[in-house]
């Protein structure tokens, strides 16, 4: 990744933290946390009366809402139906709902690359634990680290989402950054890490860094794997980052590090 398109992408990033926090969206593409189409659609048929003896009127008007991750998903995406388990596999043909948020979202004591405070900031509570361990431990060796993105709500992926289109287009940004609903921000679960200083930040130039080392030999014994390895993109549908470390508890991130295998393929053969 250039300089130039590493720039765009921690600005956009920033900028839509910013909207977020003052509760302003540009454009129309990402409503606003508190927007809710299937509100606005029933006015149409108070101002026709004729049209209310039509049975099916109204469920037309709220189906698209939970089903609209699905139907933009490549090849039949499926709703997750366990949103809350630790083990949840959220990826480009399981999504979570709209309206899905976290039960115990907590901000863990760890460093991040930015003083402000943002719902990026958040993870579960179970999740936070173990990065305050991780970080705490990396410490130890001499290496620092810092968060740069946790949780991301359904409404805050939506906007970074149509901010990476609008830049780099479609194919290059679903390799990269997830559609509202696929992304395991979402879950709570996730945090992109980076070096205490933020050089590198969610950027190619990451990987081989003493940081992305030490996370790579270590962040399993702490319930963390490298959730999308070099190589994977077959299978996980995005480019390889090293910065991005997913809980899974334990003994089952043990499992999936000792494996050798990506989520998708250690589930595959072990369910």
């Amino acid at each position: 990744m250039s300089l130039s398109t590493k720039q765009v992408r921690l600005t956009l990033l920033a900028l839509a933290a910013a909207a977020l926090v003052v509760g302003c969206t540009p454009g129309t593409q990402a409503p606003s946390p508190g927007d809710d189409p299937a509100v606005e659609t029933p006015a149409p048929v108070d101002n026709e009366p004729e049209q209310e003896a039509e049975p099916d009127r109204e469920p037309v008007a709220e189906e698209p809402e939970p089903a609209e991750p699905a139907e933009e998903g490549e090849g039949g995406v499926r709703l997750v139906t366990n949103p809350d388990a630790i083990d949840v596999l959220v990826n480009k043909q399981n999504a979570l709902s709209a309206d899905y948020v976290p039960p115990d979202l907590v901000e863990p004591n760890v460093r991040f690359i930015f003083d402000e405070w943002h719902e990026r900031r958040l993870m579960r509570a179970e999740a936070a634990a173990a990065l305050e361990e991780m970080f705490a431990a990396a410490e130890e060796d001499g290496i620092y680290l810092a968060g740069v993105s946790g949780y991301r709500s359904y409404e805050y992926q939506e906007l970074l989402f149509t901010s990476y289109v609008s830049t780099d287009g479609l194919e290059l940004a679903q390799r990269y950054s997830a559609r509202p609903g696929q992304s395991e921000h979402q879950t709570g679960l996730a945090m992109d890490i980076s070096g205490s200083t933020g050089e590198c930040a969610a950027d190619d130039c990451f990987a081989g860094t003493p940081e992305a080392e030490w996370l790579a030999a270590n962040a399993h014994k702490f319930g963390f794997i490298i959730r999308y390895p070099e190589g994977k993109e077959h299978i996980t549908g995005y480019m390889y980052e090293p910065w991005h470390v997913r809980y899974l508890g334990k003994d089952l991130a043990q499992a999936v590090y000792e494996s050798g295998l990506t989520y998708e393929e250690y589930l595959e053969q072990n369910r």
